[in-house]
This record gives C-alpha cells, sequence and structure tokens, in this order.
C-alpha cells in the first residue's frame, strides 16, 4: 500500500449509517516510510459515532476510554503544519493498557496498582490490550477529525487476543460457551439488585443484554440465571464493616478502591479527615455535564447526624437534574482544607481532558469559603436560596399550627429577603417581626437562637452574590431529598456514626440509583425508571400542569389556585404568589420543598404586570445596574462600562432565544453572516501579512539563531 504524506491527499469519509465503524472506512498509510499508521478523515462531529461503532464490535466487545488529551485556543499558533491538532484526544481499549492478570503489571506512569483480586479469567479485568486510536481536530480544518489507528487489532503484547469471545482464556475452558458480561451489562444487574428490583425481572433484562454479543439458548439461560442469583447472594451479604474500628476500615476501603478516590487524608492531630469519593462514571459525568457548565454543591449534609458531614457536588444533566459527580466527607471547612480537595479534583478532571473549565459554581451556604473557588477553578460564584426557603418553611410548619400564621408568618420572612434591594433597615424589620409574632414562641425562639446573630451575613451574600434560578434550586432541593431517603432509612439509625457505612452506601445504593437513571433516559429503556426520573423535579412537574388549571386573583394580588390533574374538585391555595417564599397548602409544600404549585404559578407571574420579579433575575439585574454605573459622567471608562452591558444583553438575548425555540433551524437562518478574508477561507497554515512578491523572487529564508550561529563557528 502506497504511503500517503500530505493530509490533503486523504478524502473525507462520511459513511452513511448512522454508526459507523473502522470496518466501513478505507484507511491509508499516513507519515512517512520509517513511521506510518492507518489514517482517515472524518467530519469532526461523527467522532462519537464512530467511537460507538467501534465499541459495538460482535467480535471484541469493548469500551474505549480517553487515555490521554490536549487542547489549544484558535489562533495560539504562529505557524503550524496541515496536521496540527486544535484537539487531541487518545483512546485505548478499556481492556488496557495494563494488565492485571497473571504475570501483569502497571504502566510506569502510574503511582500504584489497582484491585488485582480479580483473576485474569474474568471479563472486567484489564488484560494489557494495546488497541488504540488518536482523534486529531484539525487546527487549520476544524471541521475535521484525523482518526490515526496505532493498533486496530485486540491483541496483548505477546500478539495474543486478550479478551472478547475469541480470546480462549478470557472466561475458562469453556469459554465459547460461556455467555460473555460487559462492564455495562454488569453494572446493569447490580444496580437493580442494589434497588431491589425483582430477580425475575433482572433475569429477563440480564439475557437481552448478553443477546447482543451471542444467540440465546437454554444452557445460555441457564448460565445467566446463575451468575444473577449469585450476584445477588453476593451483595445480599456484602457488608460495610470490613474492620471493627471503623477508621482501619475506611484504610482497607480505600486500600481496595484507589480508582474512585481522588483525595484521601487520615485524621491527626494537626490534619482534620477528608475522604474525595469519585468513580469513574461520575468522572465522565463531570467532564461531559459540567464542562464550560454549572457546578452545584449540596454542603453540610448530615451535619447533625453523621460522624462527618457530607458534601456533594452536583452537575445538570440533559434534562437539567442534578447529578452528583463527587462526594467529600470531612468536618472541616477551613479554606486550607477546601483547596487541597479542590485542587485534588480539579488535577483529576484536566489530567483527562486538559482544557476542562467550568462556568460558574453554585453554593448554598453563607458561610462556605469562595475564595478557593475563584482562585482554582477560575470561575464565578452564585447563591441558591433553597437551603434558607427550606429550614424557614419547615420551622414555620411544625413550630406554628394556624394554617393562616403560617402563610404570613413565611411572607414577613421573604419580604426581609426581598429588602436587601430596598435599602431596608434589617434591624428595624426584625424587630417589626418580633412584635408582631410575639405569640409564637416556640418559631420566635428558634429564629432568635438561630438565624438571628448569623442574618446579616446571609443577607449581605445574598446581595454581593448572584442568586441562582428556582430551577436549579429545584435540582439541588430533589437530590437531598433523595440523599436524605437513602441514608435516614430507620433500618440503618445504628451506623450512622461510622464513615464505612456511609461511603458503602453511596457507592453503591446512590450510584446505582443515579446510573440506572441516566442509563434508563439515554437507551430508552426501563420505562417506569425513565419516568420517575424525568418527573423527580419539581420543575419538570410544573410544565405538565396547563395553564387553563391556574387562576390567578387579579385584584388584590394575594394568592393563586392551581387545579389538581388527577382530581378536579382538588385546588391548592398558592399564597403570595410570584415570589419564591410563596406557600402551598399540598403536603408535599408542607414538608418544606418547592413544590410544583408554586413554580407553576411563578411560570403564570412572570407574563402578568403588577408582580415582583423573581429574586433571580432582580439579583441579575442589580449586576447590570452595577456594571454600568461609574463615578465620572460623559468618561471613556462610561462608554466601556456600556459596551460591557450591551454585549452581556446581547449574549443572555441570544441564549433565551435558542432556549425557548422549537425549531434551531429558524434560529440559525436569522443569524448575521460573518464573513472572512478571502487569503483566511482558502490559505492553509498562517497567513502571509509581506507585500506581494514578483512570482520569479522568493522569499529569503529565515535567519539561524545567534545561538545556532555561534555553535556554528565553534565547529
Amino acid at each position: 500500500m502506497d504511503i500517503v504524506e500530505s493530509i490533503h491527499d486523504l478524502p473525507v469519509q462520511d459513511p452513511p449509517v448512522e454508526e459507523f465503524s473502522s470496518a466501513d472506512l478505507t484507511w491509508t498509510k499516513f507519515g512517512n516510510y520509517e513511521n506510518h499508521d492507518d489514517a482517515a478523515l472524518i467530519p469532526y462531529d461523527r467522532v462519537d459515532e464512530f467511537i460507538i461503532g467501534e465499541c459495538s464490535n460482535l467480535e471484541y466487545p469493548t469500551r474505549f476510554h480517553i487515555e490521554r488529551g490536549r487542547k489549544r485556543k484558535k489562533g495560539s499558533l504562529r505557524e503550524y503544519s496541515d496536521d496540527e491538532f486544535l484537539e487531541y484526544k487518545l483512546y485505548w481499549c478499556s481492556f488496557g493498557p495494563e494488565n492485571y492478570g497473571e504475570g501483569g503489571g502497571t504502566l510506569p506512569s502510574r503511582k500504584y496498582r489497582l484491585n488485582t483480586r480479580n483473576r485474569a479469567a474474568r471479563p472486567q479485568s484489564m488484560r494489557g490490550c494495546t488497541c488504540n486510536f488518536v482523534v486529531k481536530r484539525l487546527y487549520a480544518r476544524p471541521s475535521l477529525a484525523l482518526l490515526i489507528y496505532h493498533q486496530r487489532r485486540h491483541v496483548n503484547k505477546s500478539g495474543f487476543v486478550c479478551h472478547g469471545p475469541l480470546d480462549g482464556d478470557a472466561i475458562g475452558p469453556a469459554a465459547k460457551t460461556v455467555p460473555y458480561i460487559c462492564n455495562e451489562i454488569q453494572q446493569q444487574t447490580m444496580s437493580m439488585i442494589y434497588l431491589g428490583v425483582p430477580e425475575e425481572n433482572i433475569l429477563e433484562k440480564h439475557i437481552e443484554g448478553i443477546e447482543r454479543y451471542c444467540p440465546s439458548n437454554a444452557k445460555v439461560n441457564s448460565l445467566a440465571s446463575q451468575y444473577v442469583h449469585k450476584l445477588g447472594m453476593i451483595i445480599q451479604r456484602s457488608t460495610h464493616e470490613l474492620d471493627l474500628d471503623d477508621q482501619a476500615s475506611i484504610r482497607m476501603w480505600v486500600e481496595r478502591n484507589k480508582k474512585s478516590i481522588f483525595i484521601h487524608q487520615d485524621a491527626s492531630e494537626t490534619d482534620p479527615f477528608i475522604l474525595g469519593i469519585q468513580t469513574e462514571w461520575q468522572l465522565q459525568q463531570l467532564l461531559r455535564f459540567g464542562h464550560r457548565s454549572l457546578i452545584a454543591v449540596d454542603s453540610t449534609f448530615g451535619i447533625k447526624r453523621l460522624k462527618y458531614p457530607l458534601c456533594t457536588l452536583l452537575v445538570f444533566d440533559s434534562r437539567q437534574h442534578a447529578l452528583p459527580v463527587a462526594w467529600i466527607i470531612t468536618r472541616s471547612f477551613s479554606k486550607p482544607d477546601v483547596s487541597k480537595w479542590m485542587t485534588a479534583l480539579l488535577g483529576r478532571a484536566r489530567s483527562v481532558e486538559p482544557g476542562w473549565k467550568a462556568s460558574g459554581f453554585l453554593i448554598d451556604d453563607a458561610a462556605a469559603e469562595t475564595d478557593p473557588i475563584r482562585d482554582i477553578f477560575g470561575c464565578p460564584v452564585l447563591f441558591s436560596l433553597w437551603r434558607v426557603r427550606r429550614s424557614w418553611l419547615r420551622n414555620v410548619v411544625k413550630k406554628c399550627n394556624n394554617i393562616e400564621v403560617q402563610r404570613e408568618l413565611f411572607k414577613r420572612l421573604g419580604n426581609i429577603v426581598h429588602g436587601i434591594w430596598g435599602g431596608s433597615d434589617t434591624a428595624v424589620a426584625l424587630e417589626q417581626l418580633t412584635q408582631d409574632f410575639v405569640d409564637q414562641t416556640a418559631f420566635m425562639e428558634y429564629f432568635k437562637s438561630y438565624w438571628v446573630p448569623k442574618i446579616e451575613m446571609w443577607l449581605s451574600t445574598m446581595r454581593t452574590l448572584p442568586l441562582a434560578s428556582q430551577e436549579a434550586s429545584g435540582a439541588i432541593e430533589a437530590y437531598h431529598v433523595k440523599l436524605k431517603v437513602k441514608l435516614f432509612d430507620d433500618s440503618h439509625l445504628g451506623a450512622l456514626q461510622r464513615v464505612d457505612w456511609l461511603v458503602h452506601k453511596l457507592t453503591t445504593e446512590l450510584h446505582s440509583a443515579y446510573w440506572l437513571d441516566r442509563y434508563a433516559d439515554e437507551c430508552d429503556s426501563f420505562q417506569n425508571v425513565k419516568e420517575e426520573y424525568i418527573a423527580s423535579t419539581s420543575w419538570h412537574r410544573a410544565l405538565q400542569i396547563p395553564d387553563s388549571a391556574v387562576t390567578l386573583d387579579d385584584k388584590n394580588r394575594l394568592f393563586a389556585k392551581v387545579s389538581s390533574q388527577k382530581d378536579s374538585s382538588i385546588v391548592h391555595m398558592v399564597w403570595n404568589p410570584g415570589s419564591e417564599f410563596s406557600f402551598c397548602d399540598c403536603m408535599w409544600s408542607m414538608q418544606g420543598n418547592i413544590c410544583k404549585h408554586v413554580i407553576k404559578v411563578n411560570m403564570i407571574c412572570e407574563s402578568h404586570k403588577g408582580y415582583q420579579p423573581s429574586m433571580s433575575f432582580q439579583s441579575f439585574k442589580e449586576l447590570l445596574v452595577s456594571i454600568s454605573k461609574k463615578p465620572m459622567e460623559d468618561s471613556i471608562s462610561q462608554d466601556l462600562s456600556m459596551a460591557w452591558t450591551m454585549q452581556m444583553l446581547e449574549q443572555v438575548r441570544n441564549l433565551v432565544e435558542v432556549t425557548r425555540a422549537e425549531d434551531i433551524g429558524a434560529v440559525v437562518n436569522n443569524l448575521p453572516l460573518h464573513w472572512a478574508a478571502r487569503k483566511g477561507r482558502t490559505g492553509v497554515g498562517k497567513p502571509s501579512t509581506s507585500l506581494a512578491l514578483c512570482s520569479g523572487k522568493r522569499t529569503a529564508p529565515r535567519q539561524k539563531t545567534r545561538k545556532r550561529r555561534r555553535l556554528s563557528r565553534l565547529t
């Protein structure tokens, strides 16, 4: 086969099938006679389809992970060749590159050898597979991707097939008759067992997964039944107590699960206990949904009941649901300790995706340290009101018996928060609140002892930081409620003071629940799981309520009525409509949660005059006003501030237009055309800035550096 040295000699291939593999492409030797590999050129937006096709190889079913990656910014290179990359990713078969079987070892780049208790005969073990390829997004042509296959066969260093149905040693002597079980099928089966799904249903889904790799028969079904039953028995008999001593048990768990740990610091006289947990699946979700997007935090969970409080980092997935991507167990919230685990987490993410960056960080605690977030993540900090609202509403309902008092008291608390922009005196408002509700002794004692000493700190944080929307607050609260249900079960109350129990619950039941939710949504399977997952937030439940079911009090604007969709005779009352501190009489709201009726009424109030805007919009408005305010009028600084403000408004307007548009093509057609220079459109490499010369003349050769001239003189 001829060797091609120029990338311009490679044709662009775009197979007509939806998902394609290397078998659907024509490969060309690219490079020089000493060093060349198989290469192909495809559209960049079809790289994911190629990877999916490669993973679906019937002879070598696998998954490819990103072993290394690099990124460059457009315009960072002055001179570049035609095969320089804008993005570079090295994909490696997940059965390699390491070999954890007998005689296997770790790569020199690895700091440790992972769990080797799984024998080489297990299909989930890493077998030293050398199959790998590179995806280069071309610097000169960003719409194209160059695929370079270094090793297309799934073999080890000795040249033998090391996994899949063709590997005779993969499962044992009867490898040809034992069904293949990939990581995805195993995780699906484990998740269903942890969630308590009946064994018959688990076996049915398990066999459906196996049939993708081998035909079904009586022996395959029998072996699948044995596998599901044995795996269920192993999970039922597993325990969190690896040692009677909790600290020793955690050390043993960390040693066995190093791949799921990004930081571990034992408690000592000088250092507090810190444990950061992130599975490989969570890392992939962080890279996927956290890049150029928001990261939220559910901080100080279980501060009164657990041995160490739990902090959860969340991202918002494709349906804007909160997805846990890291758990941090520690009692210390000081700046040095927070910086430790944030640095470790960011370093782990960028070791896989060097250009990964968050666009914003949502906090829910006014006492949280914001300097490490700005210094390490380099992104703005936002504040979510969900924790304040939930705490106040729960205690209002719990400590006040009269429902009229409950809704009026909650409204007055909301007015105190809204007063941060009106210039009202907080001390006067608190004094007036105490006098008006002096007979509510239980609530006022709680409020004076817990909130009054630090109310200024919370209000100051709300005033200085941008406020998050109700959709984001509702998603974080939905995760908080689910976490509370999973952990604070009555059958586990005796184990709350053990860290190993907490780690076991997080990495088994909670992790499996979210994994199965995402799998059901993306693969369109487990319809009941998918429906529950979609409706797990109040925001999505509110979208199912028609506008005709909401009736506003246009006269006094004191309340709104929402008719039930299940029973038309039931009508819920929402008091103080249009505010984040609206009060609903439904059971979900009475438990302190943001209910769908409040969110739906606030959606309706946005389009009606006379109702106050949401606090997040008011915060955004104040931010824009503060940018445009300058001490000197008719100055260049004022012009610059106005330009920044208009630029932000234009970006927000475009974002709203794209979000609300039903047809994205109509939005694209309305965008203005941006013409590029003629030479910039056609030329490859660095455009020449020198004047045009005669065709017979050549440009002067580039001068060597002074250092090279000196060396040449010495020789």
